[in-house]
């Protein structure tokens, strides 16, 4: 599967992956991150049931605390 994230073409993801898979692969802590899947925000509490599909355009933010 190929999707758009940030910008950027990653090509070759496994078909059928969840949110919450692609950010397991990706390392990124699902608390620390807001989803944006084709111009809709995607609710964290959709994260392990919502599947991506060919083609899909992601925007993610990792948010960083600091002081």
């Amino acid at each position: 599967m190929n999707l758009t994230i940030n910008g950027e073409e990653h090509f070759d993801l496994p078909a059928g992956m969840t949110v919450a898979q692609l950010l397991e692969h990706l390392s990124l802590p699902p608390k620390k991150i807001a989803i944006e899947r084709n111009l809709e925000i995607v609710s964290k509490s959709t994260f392990e049931t919502t599947v991506l599909a060919e083609g899909d355009r992601l925007e993610i933010i990792h948010f960083i605390g600091g002081g």
